[in-house]
């Protein structure tokens, strides 16, 4: 039976500790150590039962108890201490905000373990995003869904196979707070799902300074079938999936149009807010009668896109008619065609059997797309080149900015303490990063060996816990309870492998050659330890049996001491294995990996990463920061190449991994291991920062976009407008642009520091030199002609020829080196009027 109404009794907070509700609901405690602190002193073992959730903890603590805290001095000054420093964070305004706002959109948000929104790594990064945000004082606020059952918590059964379960997430006991509207009542926004209408709640999640919006469909006006929208993160068929999105991106601009939230900037984190930049066009042409074309230059411009999906498989699209259903009457409030819309989200859109895709709808919207390593953006280019076919891969508008993680979130806290010491209080927040993390060379190595040991300490001792409470709950004998807690050396080498468990990353590598493997974790001078966590997708049955083998290998008494799988992998266990491993193992297949910022946490915490020339590492890895297995090699043969590298994992373990470690002088420090740590912090950690990376979306994306919505939007829309028709011109009359004559090659070669003096010929038909920009496209070739490299120069009028309208354009061009060149000239529209100018995929080649 149902209560008929129901109400909440919350402790009454003495006068003296009214701060820690405050701190209780802003997630800035899961990056301050000082506030978790206070917590724990409050009641350390409802702090370990509460799953560190400062919400539940002040639900549950006993009255009594606050009584006595207010009468404690050393609390209250402790308290004292730390609510000024966050009300000093809190009160810093942000940079820039009279003309940019940002607003990040993302399907999941990895903050805290108590606030479970997230899955794997594109959750971490945007969490980490908010965070450094947050810090550095980006305006900026983020938009997502709050899952009322989130992602998965894992567990195996006795035969190791992965199982789920889906605990529901009490909002009521989360660092969550609703919404309201100007009448004090929950707000709310609705969509539509075919012909039905979806009510949307939304919550705030207090991130330091950055609001996160998070939007709910389990309300009691939704039907069941629409309820379940947002129940669980990434479940579901693909019904299920658009109708997440919708409420992602039309109802999330919605919702900031609701709150007055007026962003500058829209920036999508993967495809799933595709459709964010849909409903910024529909609310432009409702409420300022902008036509689609001029409300799409608007947000064109103001749009950043970060695809995160090396392989096509893995992004997100839709079957046309499942698409229609949902979208083509929303089409008709855009004012254009079903046709139109559906090839929108086609790389071609003449090919009617191709499915409507959120990426290339994403990549047509946004004026700035990039990968998230250097590497990945290659990838990305030569998988999208389709949509822009005249435009050369490396022209193809998907530049990459370089994942980074939140440094004093995964740094432990006895590594937090040595920056503290050597960094200065302030190194968090330090605009000058390179500057600052050379002071690391001042830690000494027998400092940070000491505060590393006690991470691994600290490690061991839990991963004998969670087997205890693994094989209790399988019903173990009690002889393997009691082997449960000894298993592992607190002083033997660790390696950690921690990931999704997707069957690129190749989770199973490790274990090619299990007799060999063996010998090398058993060698009784150097032995090794392995922990594995992480999670399978539940429908992914091939990373289910990876997991399955893992665990039957550990099973085996050669390994029963040296590899163990931990369960339900989440943020604290990660900041556990980043901080306690001394080795962070990362095998994917290249050049699969997109990113990989685990070996960033673990780099933070002075663990050397060992690790396939795949995403990050391949800009990371120099051989005094860790170890490369392979050089970079792509084998189309893969079981070659897993038996190749696989070999070669070997022999590093073998030869340099084991042998460096386990080098010591007389008081137990491995100098050159040591020496290795300290300098991969200090060189490595300031690039990697989700610092460095903010700041790059910032100067790079954020501030140009910012600065072309503004122009477009001023005057009623006046630009905008004229913005259209230009393009519009453009269309119609590109057809007849054609480069007539390239000329400036003589028979005889150039000498170093001569100049070529080049010239063109352009027919423009109705365009005029201000519509167009004409360059020199130019570089070093192979033996068959083609670029090897290439550098591009401008070219400049000089001359109409009136008898044929046509135009003479001329530059110079350095001979700064020797070797066999070769040039051509293309005509693409105005840099000067356009962001990018390839998005519109129209270029004219000589």
């Amino acid at each position: 039976m149902k209560a008929k109404q129901e109400f909440k009794v919350v402790p009454r907070l003495p006068r003296k500790l009214t701060p820690l509700r405050r701190m209780a609901y802003n997630v800035f405690f899961s990056w301050q150590s000082g506030i978790r602190d206070i917590f724990q002193r409050i009641d350390p073992q409802l702090w370990e039962t509460s799953g560190h959730n400062p919400v539940v903890l002040m639900g549950l603590v006993d009255q009594k108890r606050l009584d006595e805290l207010e009468h404690d001095a050393g609390f209250v000054s402790q308290l004292e201490e730390a609510a000024n420093r966050f009300d000093q964070y809190m009160s810093a305004q942000p940079i820039d905000q009279d003309r940019t706002l940002v607003a990040y959109f993302s399907a999941e948000f990895g903050l805290t373990t108590c606030v479970p929104i997230y899955s794997g790594g594109l959750g971490m990064l945007a969490g980490d995003h908010l965070k450094s945000a947050s810090d550095l004082n980006i305006p900026l606020v983020g938009v997502g869904l709050l899952y009322q059952e989130g992602y998965f918590a894992q567990y195996l059964n006795n035969d190791g196979w992965q199982m789920e379960n889906y605990p529901n997430n009490d909002f009521d006991s989360m660092p969550v707070l609703q919404v309201k509207d100007a009448n004090g009542q929950p707000l709310k926004v609705y969509v539509k799902f075919k012909d039905r209408q979806a009510a949307i709640a939304v919550w705030r999640i207090p991130v330091g300074r950055v609001p996160l919006y998070v939007l709910d469909t389990d309300l009691d006006e939704n039907p069941p079938d629409i309820r379940a929208t947002t129940s669980q993160l990434y479940g579901g068929d693909r019904e299920m999936r658009i109708r997440q999105e919708i409420v992602l991106g039309v109802g999330g601009v919605r919702a900031l149009k609701a709150m007055g939230v007026t962003p500058t900037v829209i920036h999508m984190n993967e495809g799933h807010s595709a459709f964010s930049a849909l409903e910024r066009i529909n609310i432009l042409r409702k409420d300022y009668g902008l036509s689609f074309d001029a409300a799409r230059e608007v947000v064109q411009a103001s749009t950043v896109f970060t695809t995160h999906t090396p392989v096509p498989a893995g992004n997100d699209t839709f079957h046309p008619d499942l698409a229609r259903a949902y979208l083509e009457e929303y089409g008709k409030e855009l004012g254009i065609s079903w046709p139109v819309l559906l090839g929108y989200g086609r790389v071609n859109p003449r090919d009617d059997n191709e499915p409507f895709g959120v990426t290339p709808l994403s990549l047509r919207l946004a004026s700035h797309a990039n990968g998230v390593s250097k590497l990945h953006g290659l990838v990305s280019r030569r998988m999208w080149q389709s949509i822009w076919p005249k435009t050369p891969v490396e022209d193809t508008p998907i530049d990459s900015v370089t994942n980074g993680i939140h440094v004093s979130t995964w740094a432990s806290r006895e590594i937090s303490r040595l920056y503290s010491r050597y960094l200065g209080q302030d190194w968090k927040e330090d605009p000058d990063p390179e500057h600052i993390w050379q002071f690391i060379s001042q830690i000494p190595l027998s400092e940070l060996w000491r505060a590393h040991c006690h991470c691994r300490e600290r490690l061991i001792a839990f991963a004998r816990r969670a087997l205890f409470r693994q094989l209790k709950r399988q019903g173990a004998p009690a002889l393997s309870l009691q082997r449960a807690m000894e298993i592992f050396s607190p002083d033997a080498l660790t390696i950690g492998f921690a990931r999704r468990f997707a069957t690129y990353k190749r989770a199973t590598l490790l274990f090619s050659d299990p007799d060999r493997l063996a010998k090398i974790l058993n060698n009784p001078e150097r032995p090794i330890q392995i922990i594995v966590a992480g999670k399978a997708h539940p429908q992914d049955n091939d990373g289910k049996a990876f997991i399955k083998r893992i665990i039957h290998y550990s099973r085996e008494e050669r390994f029963s001491n040296r590899v163990l799988f931990i369960e339900n992998y989440n943020i604290f266990l990660a900041c556990l294995l980043t901080a306690g491993c001394d080795v962070w193992l990362n095998n994917p297949r290249r050049p699969l990996e997109a990113c990989g910022t685990s070996g960033m946490k673990a780099l933070a915490n002075g663990v050397l990463n060992l690790s396939i020339l795949d995403g990050w590492w391949d800009e990371g890895y120099a051989p005094q920061y860790g170890w490369a297995i392979g050089s970079g090699e792509e084998e189309a043969n893969q079981e070659l190449q897993d038996l190749t590298e696989s070999q070669a994992l070997y022999n590093l373990l073998e030869q340099q991994v084991a042998p460096s470690f386990y080098n010591r002088t007389s008081d137990g420090i491995p100098l050159a291991w040591c020496e290795m740590m300290r300098g991969s912090i200090r060189d490595l950690v300031p690039r990697f920062s989700s610092h460095r990376m903010v700041r790059d979306y910032f100067e790079r994306f954020y501030r140009q976009s910012s600065d072309r919505y503004n122009l477009l939007t001023a005057n009623n829309f006046k630009a905008a407008s004229e913005q259209a028709a230009w393009r519009q011109k453009l269309m119609t009359s590109w057809s007849d642009v054609a480069i007539l004559d390239l000329s400036g090659v003589s028979s005889e070669a150039k000498t170093v520091g001569e100049t070529l003096d080049l010239t063109v010929k352009v027919k423009l038909g109705a365009l005029s030199p201000e519509d167009v920009t004409i360059e020199v496209y130019y570089g070093t070739m192979d033996h068959q002609g083609e670029f090897t490299d290439r550098a591009i120069t401008p070219m400049s009028p000089v001359r109409k020829f009136e008898e044929d309208g046509s135009w003479l354009y001329e530059t110079k061009l350095a001979c700064q080196k020797s070797g066999r060149f070769g040039y051509t000239a293309r005509v693409t529209p105005s840099r000067d009027k356009l962001g990018n100018p390839f998005v519109m995929g129209l270029v004219t080649w000589a």
